[in-house]
């Protein structure tokens, strides 16, 4: 009896360790590899974060036009406002572009925040050039203060011709307390000499 008791011990161990397993090859597959990519892009470890791209002389293609749209999306502990100043717009492959989004921390703390760009669909993610871009630096914002975030972008020429609308997201992060000491006592310091032009109020209680 003893003999049995044990082998449908091993037998249940055996498959808690199996379940196990495929729970963290599923984390490792799908849940660690965005977490990664995003801490790479946020620190600029093992090159993941894209440089400026250069761009150099070339033709516009006036004979096609691709529509490109943006979307924007808060992480769920963003509370800025964040959006495109204009939600498409329609480009000749190789012209350089400019477009905006609005950013505003309507919080009273000073905080620091980082946008990690996606694109869609897959097969345009190397025809599409950021040349300046705010996704390049975080980004800082008083209380209650707005700025206006700029973009420049070129379609390239060699573009498949099967692609017509490229659609390009932004996921805002606040990355204020993964920043370096300096960068959260500069922070810290703005905050504190905002909290000293407060005015006192004296109430029965400060009494």
């Amino acid at each position: 009896m003893a003999a049995k008791d044990d082998k449908q011990n091993v037998q249940m161990t055996m498959a808690k360790l199996f379940g196990f397993s495929v729970v963290m090859f599923a984390f490792a597959i799908w849940v660690m590899p965005p977490l990664y990519d995003l801490f790479c892009e946020v620190t600029g470890l093992n090159g993941k974060t894209k440089g400026k791209y250069e761009a150099v002389a070339a033709e516009v293609d006036t004979s096609r036009t691709v529509t490109v749209q943006f979307v924007t999306i808060n992480n769920d502990s963003m509370p800025w406002g964040f959006k495109p100043k204009e939600f498409s717009v329609d480009v000749h492959p190789g012209e350089a572009v400019n477009t905006y989004f609005i950013a505003r921390n309507p919080t009273k703390n000073v905080m620091i925040a980082q946008a990690i760009p996606s694109l869609a669909p897959k097969n345009a993610t190397d025809y599409f050039h950021k040349t300046e871009c705010f996704c390049f630096n975080s980004q800082t914002l008083e209380p209650g203060e707005e700025a206006e975030l700029g973009l420049q972008f070129i379609v390239d020429q060699d573009l498949p011709r099967g692609v017509k609308t490229i659609t390009l997201s932004y996921s805002l992060f606040d990355i204020t307390d993964m920043m370096p000491a300096g960068e959260k006592a500069k922070a810290d310091t703005s905050q504190a000499a905002n909290h000293i032009n407060e005015p006192l109020i004296i109430t029965a209680k400060n009494l």
